[in-house]
């Protein structure tokens, strides 16, 4: 039988102001926005500390997979208008340092190295989009509604920009983008934006299928495979043939998959899916 170490100490998620760490008993760690008196919108404070709640979540090797949320009605409504109101006045290297910020916050979150699942609560405007497209994969409910909100404003949806147009692409960006438009959870599918939606009281167990399937999988694994996914995308087979021989065959030397062929002819379930 093989050998297979699995780390089950428990850890724990520091205290935040604007934003809400939790882990289940199943290691599913959910990451709620909680500014809820203000729809839930991205200020400094928000971005910084989900900058530091993704890297708290990257060295852990604890949490299974992530579930982003937000708390009361909404998702989120973008950034915060104070907030956007203060760069306006502000030294021209200050306001890049401040939208550096986001967009690292961003690039982090897309890049986290485990699965990230957008549990859309409720509505979600400007910068929520980005969230969402950061997300590998998102479920709504049925009414949330979503909308690019900036050129309203005067602004740009500059930092999401790369994130949104590459999950919708880019003549549905041009639809969303260049005049704001409002469009329902069913139209988010359509545009690729969301996976599904469902009805708010159907939500909670949308999710849990969700996790449940992922927690079958090796995480070892998992995060590979969605790294995997981050390098060869938009590249030629040719191109990048020899990266993923490479990966076969570092795949092969890991414990992950000795233990889950060792399992499958055992006919027991694997170390990290035991008492799923």
């Amino acid at each position: 039988m093989a050998s297979f170490k699995f780390n089950l100490s428990p850890i724990q998620p520091m205290s935040y102001q604007t934003i809400k760490l939790t882990i289940d008993k199943q290691r599913i760690a959910t990451l709620t926005l909680n500014r809820p008196e203000v729809h839930n919108v991205l200020s400094l404070e928000m971005i910084r500390e989900l900058r530091h709640v993704t890297a708290e979540i990257n060295s852990n090797p604890e949490p299974r997979a992530v579930i982003l949320t937000g708390s009361g009605k909404s998702f989120c409504a973008g950034a915060d208008l104070r907030w956007m109101q203060k760069i306006s006045t502000q030294k021209r290297a200050d306001r890049i340092a401040e939208a550096t910020e986001l967009s690292e916050m961003l690039n982090e979150l897309d890049q986290l190295n485990k699965p990230l699942i957008g549990k859309i609560n409720g509505h979600s405007f400007g910068g929520a989009i980005g969230l969402i497209a950061c997300c590998d994969f998102s479920i709504a409910v049925e009414e949330a509604e979503f909308s690019l909100t900036e050129v309203m404003l005067g602004l740009l949806p500059v930092t999401i920009s790369p994130f949104v147009i590459r999950r919708i692409g880019a003549a549905n960006a041009r639809r969303v983008m260049l005049n704001a438009h409002r469009f329902s959870a069913q139209e988010a599918i359509q545009l690729g934006l969301v996976a599904k939606a469902v009805a708010r009281q159907s939500l909670e167990e949308e999710i849990k299928k969700e996790t449940t399937e992922l927690l079958r999988c090796a995480p070892e694994a998992v995060s590979a495979t969605k790294h995997l996914i981050s390098e060869v995308r938009g590249k030629e087979p040719q191109a990048v043939r020899g990266f993923t021989i490479e990966k076969l065959a570092d795949a092969w030397e890991t414990e992950s998959v000795k233990e889950g062929i060792d399992a499958f002819f055992s006919k027991r379930k694997p170390a990290w899916n035991k008492d799923k």
